[in-house]
């Protein structure tokens, strides 16, 4: 799902690499948690996955495809298939909840009737049914990255990736959120979360990469394995169709 081979990547000519010949391997359906101090190197890694940044040297392939073969028109179409939270939710201030997640399926062009039948689908696996038409503002900080990780999901992302999703967030919220991307996780969808909290790598037990400079300090297993890629088929229909 996930392959970086001996990736380097460096900002300016003779610096220090913001990475430095990291290689890591995650299988389809991982829940994998980054950690790392500030400027470690884990917000280039996230945007050398989401295309955002190219590596100085080393190779990148996701979900079979290889991006040294990418073409720039093909990025959007990449796009589609990693969902991303990040830390200040970066909601439409003046749209509801339901369109601010239908806004995600109206740029790619996705008909009136199905947008009607798919997002609701999605508001309530992130345990938002009943707030369609709320505003942002009238939400709170939880229920407002809920909205965000129901937009990253709703175009059916092989891969999501959550940046300090709670970092704004108090424990209660916080841990409503990490329930959420874990729900997500048993549908399927691979998880990548950054993370400063300490709590949350040591309760939720899984496997955790740890960066320091620039390079892959550790690599812990997780304490549960996942049983096995499932098809896109399979993984389209639980995440639309199941919200238990």
């Amino acid at each position: 799902m996930i392959l970086l081979d001996r990736v380097t990547k460096t900002y300016l000519k003779g610096g220090t690499p913001s990475l430095d010949r990291i290689s890591l391997h995650v299988e389809p359906r991982e829940f994998v948690i980054v950690v790392g101090q500030s400027g470690a190197g884990k917000t280039t890694l996230l945007r050398l996955l989401t295309r955002e940044e190219r590596p100085s040297s080393g190779k990148i392939i996701i979900g079979g495809v290889d991006y040294d073969k990418l073409r720039d028109k093909d990025i959007p179409l990449l796009r589609r298939k990693i969902g991303t939270v990040f830390q200040d939710f970066k909601l439409l201030p003046n749209k509801t909840v339901f369109e601010n997640v239908a806004f995600a399926l109206e740029i790619v062009g996705m008909g009136k009737r199905e947008i009607q039948h798919t997002v609701p689908r999605v508001l309530d696996i992130v345990n938002l049914k009943g707030k369609e038409r709320a505003m942002p503002m009238q939400l709170s900080g939880g229920e407002r990255q809920r909205v965000a990780i129901a937009r990253a999901i709703v175009r059916q992302p092989k891969i999501l990736i959550a940046d300090e999703p709670t970092g704004n967030l108090d424990p209660k919220h916080a841990w409503d959120v990490i329930k959420i991307l874990e729900k997500i996780n048993r549908y399927g969808t691979t998880v990548l979360l950054t993370t400063h909290n300490m709590e949350i790598v040591q309760r939720l037990k899984r496997r955790v990469v740890t960066i320091e400079h620039g390079r892959i300090a550790s690599d812990r297993a997780n304490a549960t394995r996942p049983t096995g890629a499932i098809n896109s088929s399979a993984h389209n229909n639980q995440v639309y169709r199941r919200s238990s």
